[in-house]
């Protein structure tokens, strides 16, 4: 019987011991109110500028300027991408492919 009471006050000691809320974990406000309104939540992002960034992206990759086309093209054929190393990709694409066109 000595023995449970000993244990039961060393789990009060043990459980008033951990479960102690000092001072310092009650200065932040957000202890208080955690949560802030919609309205403060969405000050630094702005959804509009952001999908119109986005929009604008897409447009860019849609329409590629012709050089970056032709590079593309020669990139993808062996015997071009090395003639570019050399002689520069304008080069290698009217090499081998102005004459097809």
């Amino acid at each position: 019987m000595r023995a449970l009471i000993v244990l039961t006050l060393l789990a009060v000691l043990v459980m008033a011991a951990t479960c102690y809320e000092s001072h310092e974990s009650m200065e932040s406000h957000e202890y208080l109110n955690p949560f802030i309104n919609r309205r403060r939540a969405n000050d630094f992002i702005q959804a509009d500028t952001r999908l119109e960034a986005i929009s604008q992206e897409r447009i860019r990759e849609r329409n590629k300027a012709p050089q970056e086309r032709q590079r593309e093209i020669c990139e993808d054929y062996y015997p071009c991408e090395l003639y570019a190393f050399r002689h520069g990709y304008a080069a290698a694409y009217r090499h081998y492919f102005a004459r097809r066109r």
